[in-house]
């Protein structure tokens, strides 16, 4: 982390400062599915946007893709998880998701998480046109994000979650509707596979144990309870998704080029 405000500082990254592992809105087990999903075999080209911690992409390395392509804006990021992923067909590269220097029809299996939840609909437009530009025909593509119930949510209500996750997190957030992320998919290109969904439980503890595990959780309750900057920033996150859970929930889409 570097000496920034704690003001600007991204939910997700206090969150990985107290230690926690998985930041994925319907943790492992929905991140589990989608993978399995996805299908990667020792042919595979895969890529990822925004890898992060590096988190589900030992998940996919795990199936031994042919190649494994990260793209992460964060420069830190990418040095730290470089030194993570090695080897022969292993790469990680600094770039923007809307714009990689990688090839047309580079692909066979890409994915992302918890990223297109935090961009406008015009950028999450973009980086689904890259997927596609980079899959190549009958490719698949994963995404695992927040999805906002029910698809007829009033418009006010929408704004009003979407303001006060913004607030809480540090960074623009406009979840979709199932039917809009869908939607999107397909006028993207895209033909939709596979739809999966789990409760926003980001921050409530049986998820925190299920991801985690009781070392690691009791670790990051004692990181939260001693950084009182932090803290104050993680209780507005599980204030806001207390106050908003029964109108959102986490979602994982598999979609295959057309």
């Amino acid at each position: 982390m570097s000496e920034q405000s704690m003001n600007s500082i991204q939910g997700h990254w206090a969150l990985a400062k107290m230690g926690k592992k998985v930041l994925r809105p319907g943790g492992k087990e929905l991140t589990n599915k989608m993978i399995n999903k996805l299908g990667i075999t020792t042919s595979d080209k895969v890529v990822e946007f925004a890898p992060g911690l590096g988190f589900t992409a030992n998940i996919a390395l795990n199936h031994r893709p042919k190649t494994y392509t990260g793209v992460e804006l964060d420069k830190k990021a990418a040095a730290i998880l470089q030194k993570k992923i090695n080897g022969q067909g292993r790469k990680i590269i600094v770039g923007n998701a809307a714009q990689t220097t990688l090839n047309d029809s580079s692909a066979d299996k890409l994915y992302g998480e918890a990223m297109l939840t935090m961009q406008s609909d015009k950028d999450k437009r973009k980086i689904m046109k890259e997927a596609a530009r980079l899959l190549r025909k009958d490719g698949l593509y994963g995404i695992h994000e927040i999805a906002l119930i029910p698809d007829d949510i009033a418009d006010d209500l929408k704004d009003n979650i979407r303001r006060g996750m913004s607030r809480a997190i540090n960074v623009n957030v406009r979840p979709l509707t199932t039917n809009e992320w869908k939607q999107m998919l397909q006028e993207e290109g895209f033909e939709i596979v596979w739809v999966d969904t789990n409760p926003m439980h980001l921050l409530k503890t049986g998820r925190l144990l299920s991801d985690e595990g009781l070392w690691r959780c009791l670790k990051i309750t004692f990181n939260i309870l001693t950084h009182s900057k932090e803290r104050k920033i993680i209780l507005n996150m599980r204030k806001v998704f207390k106050q908003y859970e029964k109108y959102m929930r986490s979602i994982a889409i598999v979609a295959k080029k057309i």
